[in-house]
């Protein structure tokens, strides 16, 4: 028999609130909010789609089609997919998505407020999203030099990295446009691809080591700042200088300022920040950790928005991370969620345990009316087990319900005291005891508030589930009933199996380890030799007769 709060008995699985028992489904059942929204369907926002959505989450892409490197007629560096054109690999990135049950919708993010578990996400159309968390891969925008012209030709002859366009220009000539040690680092990086690079730089100092450097590579250097591109053909032939130079370029490398498309996550707090290198600053970022984690928990960033300079397929291995990250922290919400809802399920508005677990009394006439029989007739496994060595005498078997344990224990030889509240089960248990033959003195009583002065061979109990400091009452009673070099077993179900299809109660307090019911033991005196004290498994049968593992914690102690 077991036992839960306010002294009410509770028993193993077969309750009706355990047969019945739906948990939500975390994919439909949250009031139509998405799992995660992500912002952008760039490389990184679609790779972190495409995880969360095999993951089974409900995912919404919300993209403004409009990615950093549209302009590029190729990307490069991607394993399996070096010359796609970006828009194809998108789009085949979306199909993707939409493969595994995700959702894209066009628009753009304009704010985000709310906390883990729930975010409104408000978009530029007016409508909100709710999700319970945001993964942020909105990438950035670079803003180009002033010069009449460029930023049309920008991705196509006018470049910035050689690690998307370097190998395309090969051995043509390139024009690198940028002063300071930048300038000189981004001219001898492209030298790795060229022999033919000219380094436009408008300030008049360059240091002798620098250039040192640059002349032993073979890299020329030009006074001045890029004041005119010279176009044939749609093509890039030269570049002219505000020194009134004319360069021969058949690409043109500047220096941009990536600026971070993060307005969005303003009203969280998360502000883009100053990214420098080597005093000049060339970038801002949302700062986060090496798992795109940002200060506010569930909300994440990927791709260009937190690394300036991560590529394409550098942005698409952040977004899987970051969504793998993000899967487990809501999968800890999960937990927390489902906690929540079984505990609003089972307890009532004054903090009442209202789950079949708590049937007082008259709940449990109630039913034992409903069937001529709830429990199997068989006496528990653990008891058998642990008494096998034991010579019979003198037996109390506390919570006896409908007698199983104490009419297999007469059939030992014991001599049996069988305690219970409900007068249907101890009806029943006669029956069993005349039917067998044997005889069993049967008290109707509240075993949590029961007690008199004998004392047996014997004390036994098992799957009686109480409050804490109820429970603490009921080890000292019954270990008071336990005569000298007597035996004393509670059998309990262990906390490892909270969450097994059998109805357990929804409080872990309730399922203490039988350490826990040792030490509680040992804390009463110090007479006892504690012989078990284990997680027992056996199996068990679900309502749909899956068998399942579960596990007692068994404690069996001799009074010296």
């Amino acid at each position: 028999m077991e036992q839960a709060h306010d002294h009410a008995h509770v028993r193993d699985a077969g309750t009706p609130a355990a047969a019945e028992r739906q948990w939500p489904d975390e994919r439909t059942d949250r009031a139509g909010a998405w799992d995660v929204v992500v912002a952008g369907g760039g490389a990184a926002g679609l790779s972190a789609a495409l995880v969360l959505a095999r993951a089974r989450r409900r995912v919404l892409v919300v993209d403004d089609a409009r990615p950093r490197n549209a302009p590029a007629a190729h990307a490069h560096g991607y394993l399996t997919r070096d010359g796609v054109p970006p828009r194809a690999l998108l789009a085949h990135g979306r199909d993707e998505v939409e493969g595994y049950g995700g959702v894209l919708r066009w628009g753009r993010v304009v704010a985000v407020r709310g906390s883990l578990g729930a975010f409104d996400v408000e978009l530029d159309d007016g409508t909100t999203e709710r999700a319970r968390a945001v993964v942020s891969a909105t990438g950035g925008r670079d803003v180009l030099p002033d010069v009449p012209g460029l930023a049309e030709r920008w991705g196509r002859d006018v470049l910035h990295c050689p690690y998307c366009h370097g190998a395309e220009v090969g051995d043509g000539l390139a024009v690198v446009a940028g002063n300071g040690p930048l300038g000189v680092q981004a001219a001898l990086l492209w030298r790795q691809w060229t022999p033919h690079v000219t380094l436009v730089r408008g300030d008049d100092r360059l240091p002798a080591d620098e250039a040192a450097r640059l002349a032993a590579r073979g890299v020329r250097v030009a006074h001045g700042r890029v004041a005119e591109l010279v176009v044939q053909d749609d093509a890039l032939t030269a570049v002219r200088t505000d020194a009134g130079e004319t360069l021969a370029a058949d690409a043109l490398v500047v220096r941009t300022t990536l600026v971070a498309n993060a307005d969005h996550l303003a009203p969280l707090g998360l502000v883009p920040e100053p990214v420098e290198r080597a005093g000049i600053r060339f970038a801002t970022a949302v700062p986060a950790d090496a798992y795109g984690a940002t200060t506010v928990p569930g909300v994440r960033v990927a791709g260009n928005a937190t690394d300036p300079v991560a590529t394409v397929l550098t942005s698409a291995a952040q977004g899987a991370t970051v969504a793998a990250q993000l899967n487990a922290e809501l999968v800890e919400l999960d937990a927390r969620d489902a906690v929540a809802w079984w505990r609003d399920r089972t307890t009532s508005d004054d903090g009442r345990d209202r789950s079949a677990w708590s049937l007082d009394a008259a709940g449990w006439e109630d039913r034992y009316g409903s069937a001529p029989a709830v429990w199997s007739g068989r006496p528990n496994a653990a008891l058998v087990a642990q008494t096998a060595h034991v010579s019979p005498g003198t037996a109390l078997d506390l919570g006896a319900g409908e007698g199983r344990d104490a009419v297999w224990l007469a059939q030992q030889g014991w001599r049996v005291t069988a305690v219970d509240f409900a007068a249907t089960g101890l009806a029943r248990g006669a029956e069993a005891a005349a039917e067998a033959g044997v005889e069993v003195t049967w008290v109707q009583a509240d075993v949590a508030t029961w007690d008199d002065d004998a004392q047996y061979d014997l004390v036994t109990s098992h799957f009686i589930h109480l409050a804490p400091d109820a429970r603490r009452g009921f080890v000292a009673r019954a270990a008071s009933h336990v005569a000298p070099g007597g035996t004393l077993l509670l059998v309990q179900h262990d906390a490892l199996d909270l969450a097994a299809p059998l109805g357990r109660p929804h409080d872990p307090g309730m399922f203490p380890g039988a350490d826990q019911v040792r030490d509680e033991l040992a804390g009463l005196d110090d007479g006892w030799v504690v012989e078990v004290a284990a997680s027992v498994p056996r199996h068990a049968t679900t309502h749909q007769g899956e068998t399942v593992t579960v596990h007692d914690a068994v404690l069996r102690a001799r009074r010296s």
